[in-house]
């Protein structure tokens, strides 16, 4: 079966005792047991619920892998791939990444004595340099966030797999519609559910995804044990979001591509990152991995942080807010929003300026949106 027929099938059968053709939302912590040690296959929620099984399935299923697991948000997901480790251990990660990945790196798993070396993600070489006889994983975002930076998965992966390192990719700006990395190469995907694959700002969750029955046996019992699973009506949101993943991912590409075009000859913008533009240094790459390039953007506004706070104040449909991959347009501020957990020299070591903002691109009618655009720059 192709991927839209999947997303609204796989995982999802009628239920078996009413016929209802949408999974319902077992909300329920705990499972009559027939006898002791004899089970219909759920003891208790936090182990496994009906309603998230149907959620990993599916996901599972349109990554084109053999297993999933469905966590209570992005970074818990993210968690449990660094918990794959121990004390000792060494990670290569892409410079450009999100924020928060960023804070648990230094901030939680350093003081458990795991290192990080961040590797230039527009130097291939840079990522060999910076692994070690202890590395473990190697850990990429792509495209990444916030500059939609490219990393050629399976560049990365032939380094990966030849030094016997882990490969893991946070895939949550493509999302499995227009990206499959296992596919490419990698070992681990990693999804915030809460963005595109959910797709309307009201839940929060995150995901796991891979073929590696070892690697999913260990995941797995992480779930169980430290706890950070999604609630079954979480899980029914998401699996309701999945059913238009596809038609929302087209509406926010072509949203996306129309207006990076329109944004990069302004003249009040001093550079556009979209991997869409033939002008961007990683259409080709792109291009290669991709089926699509999603509906983020980010541009540097000429001038100082006062115009930029200008420029935002007076958007009406774009919306000021964390987050991303909603049908709605958001616009933020990665300096003092989702990277602000970063030192600023670090942040401007690594390409995110104060005059930096990022745009997720909602499926309004394109023609709004850029004219809440242009209203805006008349005032910067």
């Amino acid at each position: 079966m192709r991927f839209e027929t999947r997303a609204i099938h796989d995982g999802q059968q009628p239920d078996a005792l009413t016929g209802a053709v949408i999974v319902p939302v077992y909300q329920t912590s705990t499972f009559q047991q027939e006898a002791i040690g004899k089970h219909k296959g759920y003891e208790y929620s936090r182990t496994g619920n009906p309603t998230r099984q149907a959620l990993e399935v599916v996901l599972a299923s349109l990554e084109e892998a053999k297993f999933g697991l469905a966590f209570a948000s992005g970074v818990a997901a993210t968690t449990a791939v660094f918990s794959l480790l121990k004390k000792g251990d060494h990670i290569v990660a892409g410079d450009d990444m999100y924020g928060g990945t960023y804070r648990i790196l230094e901030k939680v798993f350093k003081k458990w004595g795991l290192s990080t070396s961040y590797a230039d993600v527009d130097n291939f070489g840079s990522f060999e340099k910076a692994i070690r006889k202890n590395t473990k994983l190697i850990w990429i975002e792509t495209p990444t966030n916030p500059l939609l930076k490219i990393v050629d998965i399976q560049k990365i992966s032939k380094i990966s797999h030849r030094r016997n390192i882990l490969l893991a990719v946070d895939n949550t700006f493509a999302s499995p519609y227009f990206q499959k990395p296992l596919l490419c190469g990698a070992d681990i995907v990693v999804h915030s559910t809460t963005k595109y694959i959910a797709g309307h700002s009201d839940i929060v969750g995150g995901a796991v995804v891979l073929n590696d029955q070892k690697l999913y046996n260990e995941l797995k019992y992480y779930q169980n044990a430290a706890g950070a699973v999604p609630g079954p009506w979480d899980c029914w949101l998401v699996l309701r979001g999945l059913k238009t993943l596809p038609i929302r991912m087209k509406a926010h590409q072509e949203n996306a591509l129309y207006l990076a075009r329109y944004l990069s000859k302004h003249p009040k913008v001093e550079r556009v990152y979209y991997p869409g533009l033939k002008s961007s240094k990683n259409y080709s790459v792109a291009r290669k991995q991709m089926l699509g390039f999603s509906g983020m953007l980010s541009l540097e506004l000429k001038g100082s942080f006062e115009k930029v706070e200008k420029f935002i104040a007076h958007l009406k449909l774009f919306l000021l807010a964390e987050s991303l991959g909603g049908v709605e347009s958001l616009i933020s501020y990665p300096a003092k929003m989702t990277h602000v957990s970063m030192p600023r020299e670090e942040r401007l070591k690594r390409g995110i300026t104060d005059n930096l903002v990022r745009i997720s691109v909602g499926i309004e009618n394109k023609y709004d949106l850029r004219k809440d655009l242009e209203s805006a720059f008349t005032f910067v």
